[in-house]
């Protein structure tokens, strides 16, 4: 062993490198909320806890290693009985979004004025009580997934292993367990909510808590879904995508005054008439289609839509979602929001084919942002100097499939397992009429396509908003939404207990 200057022994290089072992760094803070007259006292512990896995060399167990630090936030009601009280884990999409969304938006106890399409806040921002808050009705566990918010793999690991599909249900699975063996609610009704591709992890999450731990829901809520990537998938020849987001473009060209003289639910039933019959015959079949019905389904689409017909004949009757929100208000020099076609904003170029910007998203990135990191300093009483990723860029474009090579992505297969296995499970859809990402009328076909028994149908309900892709940024769908959850909550939560 090498000395020091004064003769003393130090410690090998290789010892010397070794990083200190992670260490959860939870910190609990007590708060009061009350909801309609109700006093709530609950406490929120934020902070990260350590994943480990169990590492085998040559047949021998090296023990559990460390291998990620993950970021969450937990709101649980004092004196409450446990076996009783719901517990909620939440967490968005991307991939590669925090938790963000729904926790400052739609259920935590504090939420964001973020403002809304043609009223957006401006900064500096806000956070108030959220007297909407699912929390009346469930404890809340907010999870950022590795490499998102303050999550991150351990020092000597790869980031890149938790990208994708399989390693992101192994490890938010496995804080679930870990939260729920820690804090004694086996026995709690248990819910998962997901938004966007949250709802992917969601429905996955669903068989896998099943299968791996023997860990049964009473409820997934599935907030803007994407369960089959196929009905979104603009790809040559794929020409699924362009009948089902076509309710949505003739709701948004409606919200722009483009159709006038209809309402919105008469366009819409309009629109999905259209985009379950004629159209989709109309592009099967190709350039065998005859005059007379192309011009008739060009005419159609343009009415429907607000574009002209001369750009529909361009585009062959296939309108690319980005294109629609770069072309719908072109001759205003505007383009629309892809999460939410309400919103509008510019364009340095006109020309442009398709924006690669969303004004949707820029308009509530901000206020979110700068509210979670005031929030979990200032207000939860959490350290960090690692940047709160709100999105990470990295994971997104980097996100691995390979589970599906080959065949289309997609976990309805799994959320029907799930349902199959344990019949007493609830489902609860949320939709946007204006989701220009997720669109409700590919979802509305994914759910029709479920392999489950008819008895099972009723396990699913759905509802749907005058909203875009975070539904909740609309102040009456945020209302309402949360009276939707709560309602779902109640119901689901009862469905397990032989004693009711």
């Amino acid at each position: 062993m090498a000395k020091d200057e004064n003769g003393s022994a130090e410690p090998a290089t290789d010892e010397k490198k070794k990083p200190a072992a992670p260490v959860d760094d939870l910190v609990a803070t007590r708060h009061t909320l009350t909801i309609g007259g109700r006093e709530l006292k609950y406490t929120a512990t934020t902070g990260r806890i350590v994943l480990r896995e169990e590492v085998v060399t040559d047949g021998k167990s090296d023990g559990h290693q460390p291998k990620a630090e993950v970021f969450l936030t937990a709101y649980t009601l004092d004196d409450a009985d446990a076996a009783e009280r719901p517990v909620t884990f939440a967490f968005n999409g991307g991939p590669g979004s925090s938790s963000i969304w729904l926790h400052l938006g739609l259920l935590g106890p504090r939420r964001v004025v973020s403002g809304d399409a043609g009223s957006v806040a401006a900064p500096p921002y806000r956070l108030v009580d959220n007297d909407e808050s699912l929390l009346l009705h469930s404890d809340l566990v907010f999870i950022d997934p590795v490499s998102t918010g303050f999550s991150r793999a351990v020092e000597g690991e790869k980031p890149g292993e938790y990208h994708g599909f399989t390693r992101d249900l192994e490890s938010v699975g496995e804080v679930i367990r870990l939260w729920t063996s820690r804090n004694g609610r086996w026995i709690s009704p248990k819910f998962l909510a997901g938004e966007s591709y949250g709802t992917t992890r969601a429905a996955g999450l669903a068989a896998h808590l099943q299968t791996r731990y023997g860990m049964y829901l009473n409820g997934v809520m599935l907030i803007s879904a994407v369960l089959e990537f196929g009905t979104l998938d603009f790809s040559p020849g794929n020409d699924l995508p362009y009948t089902l987001f076509l309710p949505t473009y003739a709701a948004i060209a409606h919200y722009h005054g483009l159709v006038p003289d209809r309402t919105l639910d008469e366009l819409l039933a309009d629109a999905e008439r259209f985009a379950a019959g004629r159209y989709p015959n109309a592009l099967a079949q190709g350039n065998r289609i005859p005059d007379d019905y192309r011009a008739e389904v060009v005419t159609r689409l343009a009415g429907l839509t607000g574009l002209s017909e001369d750009y529909i004949d361009r585009v062959d009757l296939r309108i690319e979602h980005q294109r629609f929100y770069t072309e719908l208000l072109r001759s205003q020099r505007r383009t629309v929001g892809r999460l939410d076609g309400r919103f509008t904003g510019w364009e340095v170029d006109y020309a442009i084919d398709a924006t690669p910007n969303d004004p949707s998203f820029a308009a509530i990135i901000g206020p979110y942002s700068a509210a979670l990191n005031h929030y979990v300093r200032s207000e939860l009483g959490y350290e960090n100097d690692l940047p709160y990723e709100t999105l990470s860029w990295e994971a997104a474009k980097n996100w691995s499939y390979k589970e599906f090579e080959g065949q289309q992505i997609t976990v309805a297969d799994k959320l029907a397992e799930a349902l199959r296995t344990n019949p007493h499970l609830k489902v609860h859809v949320a939709s946007g009429h204006y989701d220009g990402a997720t669109p409700y009328f590919a979802t509305e076909h994914t759910l029709a396509r479920l392999k489950i028994p008819r008895e099972l149908t009723d396990n699913i309900e759905v509802k749907y908003y005058p909203a875009g892709h975070m539904m909740y940024v609309h102040e009456e769908s945020r209302i309402q939404q949360a009276a939707d959850l709560a309602a779902f909550i109640a119901t689901a939560g009862r469905t397990g207990r032989t004693d009711q």
